[in-house]
């Protein structure tokens, strides 16, 4: 019962989300969205949603939750920022491909840590370290100039950094909070 109430608000809530570019289209001509568009940003949106559902549904700590919606978060800020425009360069230049690792060293890294929060912290931490590595590996890549707009890169990609390392840090007070209940009182 409890997870068809989260289906149907994450249903809602993606629906709204999506209404406001379909409105937006109406009234002027500087939005302009395909049905990919809608499908591809109807999907990040309900996939983050249900994410966020199945991990932090169960019996957890509040500091477990709010880092669980900040990693979900943060994908999503992630994916949606590349596919719309693209972090380095445009959208289509490839070397934006490099954030599906940062993505990959979190999923993979949830999976082996079996969503228990001490793994999940250092998940988090390996995707910081990943995501703040990014702009540095396109520039020995692409070896452009170096400008203002690398620059601007390098504080995106700290920007997101702090995302996953303050997931990091909640998921790691959730294993404290964890232990502490786990203890027997003397």
């Amino acid at each position: 019962m409890i997870l068809r109430k989260s289906l149907t608000w994450i249903t809602l809530t993606t629906m709204l989300l999506l209404a406001i570019p379909l409105v937006a289209m109406q009234f002027t001509r500087e939005v302009v969205w395909t049905l990919s568009d809608f499908v591809v940003a109807g999907a990040l949106l309900f996939g983050t949603g249900l994410t966020y559902v199945l991990v932090a549904s169960q019996r957890r700590p509040m500091a477990y939750k709010l880092a669980a919606a900040i990693a979900a978060t943060a994908s999503l800020l992630l994916v949606w920022g590349n596919l719309a425009v693209g972090f380095i360069g445009s959208e289509d230049n490839p070397v934006n491909l490099l954030y599906g690792v940062v993505l990959a060293v979190g999923f993979i890294g949830a999976v082996a840590a079996k969503l228990q929060p001490q793994g999940m912290a250092k998940a988090m931490f390996g995707a910081a370290l990943t995501q703040f590595a990014v702009p540095f590996v396109a520039l020995l890549i692409k070896q452009p100039e170096l400008t203002m707009g690398v620059l601007w890169v390098i504080v995106l990609n700290t920007v997101f950094a702090g995302l996953w390392v303050a997931a990091g840090l909640l998921f790691r007070r959730a294993a404290g909070a964890s232990e502490e209940q786990g203890r027997p009182v003397a």
